[in-house]
């Protein structure tokens, strides 16, 4: 996707503070099973107007509920929250007219086609006739679905569904979208797709506010993350200065034999003195390198021949955000294939 969707972005007046997004002490308490749980603890975000930035946990950390705060869907118990200078309490009706959301499932009727699905928002929205049309296909031709645009939604595969739903999220122009893991489940190729849009959506002079559990994700597309867990905001800063703050360096291996990586990890445990992160790749595994660790990572090459263990790549360079995530909550993020696994009551907790 090279060009920018067809459409511009209505002209507005940013905050004076030049912040899209400004919350402050944000609470959120749900009852489950007769349990109060805190699902959002006090968390802060400064979103700066035309950046994407990224929120990164696992699921269960309050993600979710932090997106459904700010776009109106849920009340906050504590603390307070503005979007383009609006009040998501006081002006809950501005918030709405200003902003676009993408959850983590399809929210187009299967039933409809690409195109229905687009034209009902729009009139819904207040499009009418030809203005309806033009803005339908202008959408589809925007996110390569107009091939697509007369076939019901449920033969669409998972990245068109992602498409059809940010194509909807996107019928009123908004100044800040909000995407609720926008890529959960998609292969590389869609996820890729998607990442195109986002890019194109900022450069057309959106905000994006992006929840993910994907490293690279967040790597690649946030301008500044905020890594989030047990609903508190506990680490943030761009993704560089997220990295150095773990450590000036880290080594990553990969395996000849992906059953020998919990002995690789053992070794390159014992030789440098730091826990690895196992990757989602089953063959991959990387540690941190402590500051006065060159002469052990000299040694970690020699004992993993030792240990049996052949190593066909070793590369000694920047942390990744793999050790970031484990070095500050003490556990790696979930791999890819369980990236779907959701806990009881996981639209107001995630």
């Amino acid at each position: 996707m090279s060009d920018p969707p067809a459409h511009r972005l209505p002209d507005a007046v940013p905050p004076r503070d030049g912040l899209a997004v400004d919350a402050h002490g944000l609470v959120k308490h749900f009852t489950t099973r007769k349990q109060v749980t805190k699902a959002v603890d006090g968390v802060d975000l400064q979103i700066p107007t035309g950046s994407v930035f990224g929120l990164l946990g696992p699921n269960g950390a309050g993600k979710t509920t932090v997106v459904r705060m700010l776009a109106t869907l849920l009340r906050p118990d504590a603390g307070t929250a503005r979007v383009l200078g609006h009040d998501v309490v006081n002006d809950a009706d501005a918030v709405r007219s200003a902003v676009g959301l993408t959850g983590q499932y399809a929210s187009v009727d299967e039933d409809l086609t690409g195109t229905e699905n687009l034209l009902m928002l729009a009139r819904l929205y207040g499009f009418r006739g030809a203005s309806a049309r033009h803005r339908v296909e202008g959408l589809l031709d925007a996110f390569s679905l107009s091939d697509a645009g007369a076939r019901q939604v449920k033969t669409y595969s998972g990245g068109m569904r992602r498409r059809i739903d940010l194509a909807a999220s996107l019928v009123l122009a908004p100044r800040v979208l909000f995407l609720d893991e926008p890529t959960t489940g998609l292969d590389p190729r869609s996820r890729n797709q998607v990442w195109d849009i986002v890019r194109v959506l900022v450069a057309d002079g959106a905000t994006v506010l992006l929840t993910t559990q994907y490293l690279e994700e967040a790597d690649q597309l946030a301008d500044r993350i905020a890594v989030i867990d047990h609903g508190k905001v506990i680490a943030e800063g761009t993704s560089t200065e997220l990295k150095q703050s773990v450590g000036q360096g880290a080594v990553s291996m990969r395996l000849a034999d992906a059953s020998q990586r919990p002995a690789a990890a053992s070794v390159v445990e014992k030789v440098i003195g730091s826990e690895p992160a196992l990757a989602t790749d089953p063959y991959a595994l990387s540690a941190r390198v402590p500051e006065d660790g060159a002469d052990a990572v000299a040694r970690l090459l020699p004992a993993l021949g030792e240990a049996g263990i052949a190593v066909p790549e070793f590369t000694l360079g920047q942390p990744s955000l793999d050790e970031v995530f484990l070095t500050i909550t003490g556990k790696p993020l979930p791999a890819e294939d369980d990236a779907e696994a959701r806990p009881v009551d996981a639209q107001e907790v995630s």
